[in-house]
This record gives C-alpha cells, sequence and structure tokens, in this order.
C-alpha cells in the first residue's frame, strides 16, 4: 500500500491549463473593465475588448502557461515538487516581461515570479501559517506551547541575577543584608516599619 501512494499519478495537464486560462481570462476581464471605466476619455463598453484588452490576454496566457507547465513538468519529471511550480512561475512572469518587449524584462519577470511561487509552494503554500489540528482545543495547545517555553524561576535567577523584574524567594532579606555589608547602612523590614508606627 505505501508504495502505490509513493507513485505519482501524471495529471491532465490541457485541460487544467484551459480551465485555469478561462478563469485568469476571466480576472483580466474584471481588471480591464475597471482600467475602461477609469480612462478619462470617452470609450464605449467594448473598449474592454478594443483598448484595455491586451491586459484580458496577459491574464489569460499568463494563467494558461503556468498551469500547463507546472503539470506537464510534473508529469515529465514523475515528482510534485516546488520545481514544478517555480517553472511554470517562470514562463508565467515571461509571459508579463513579454509586454515590455525587452529581454531583460522577460528574464526578470520570470525569475521574480519563479522565485515567489516557489518560495510561497515550498513554505506550505497558505498565508496563515501552518495548518494546525482541529482536534486540539486552541487553550490547551497554547498553554502546551507556553509551558514549553517557560524555565523554573531558580533557572531565570541563575542565568539573569537578580533585578531588572525578577527576583527570587527571600530576596528582600538579601538586598537588606548586601546593603548592611556594603554600605552599614540598616533597612528595616516591613514588619519593623508597622510596629514602629504603631508605638
Amino acid at each position: 500500500m505505501a508504495l502505490q501512494d509513493s507513485v505519482y499519478q501524471p495529471k491532465d495537464a490541457v485541460t487544467a491549463s484551459i480551465k485555469s486560462t478561462l478563469v485568469t481570462g476571466a480576472a483580466g476581464a474584471l481588471i480591464s473593465s475597471v482600467q475602461n471605466t477609469l480612462t478619462k476619455q470617452n470609450v464605449t463598453a467594448w473598449g474592454i475588448f478594443t483598448r484595455t484588452g491586451g491586459t484580458i490576454a496577459v491574464f489569460a496566457a499568463m494563467g494558461g502557461t503556468y498551469q500547463f507547465t507546472k503539470l506537464a513538468s510534473a508529469n515529465l519529471r514523475e515528482k510534485d515538487d516546488s520545481w514544478n511550480t517555480a517553472i511554470g512561475g517562470f514562463l508565467a512572469g515571461s509571459v508579463l516581461g513579454m509586454r515590455f518587449r525587452t529581454m531583460p524584462a522577460v528574464l526578470g519577470y520570470g525569475a521574480a515570479c519563479a522565485v515567489f511561487l516557489g518560495t510561497f509552494d515550498y513554505t506550505g503554500g497558505v498565508l496563515t501559517g501552518y495548518e494546525k489540528d482541529p482536534n486540539v482545543d486552541e487553550y490547551d495547545r497554547k498553554q502546551e506551547l507556553r509551558k514549553n517555553r517557560r524555565l523554573p524561576i531558580q533557572e531565570t535567577i541563575n542565568d539573569l541575577g537578580e533585578g531588572r523584574g525578577i527576583y527570587g524567594p527571600g530576596y528582600e532579606d538579601r538586598r537588606r543584608e548586601r546593603i548592611k555589608q556594603n554600605y552599614g547602612i540598616a533597612i528595616p523590614t516591613k514588619e519593623s516599619m508597622l510596629t514602629g508606627r504603631r508605638d
């Protein structure tokens, strides 16, 4: 059973790239309509295709290129890892760079997209951090995290010393003795001050 799980299952790159092209093309149409709305000249509704239609084409080409390249490289390499995402990101970024008609733009946008998408996929592909176990209560999980990082007070005092808000048991008595030895000043205790005031 474990051997079957480790065998790579090929994916249909053409169907997935057609779906991705349609989805990103629709997103490009939305962006193009916003661009068309914000123009200063009076243009018709067809301006989203005639005037700012290049945005639709770039979005659709980027989405289709990314999805096809990612799945095709996974099928060729027979591995499903972050390198496939980086390869797809490079070609998708190159499509975006072709709008500027210079080779540095093509390579630069390709490299930037490859690094961003490859890193994003490598780190788990989520912006909210690692996935938490839904069976564990959040309060108990946080208490366990606090216990893992909490040190005993005596160990903290041994490492840092007393002061700066870190005081061990009997600190007042040790401080009083230190001041009396070093400076010859006797500091009264709270109890003696209270009894002295009552008298």
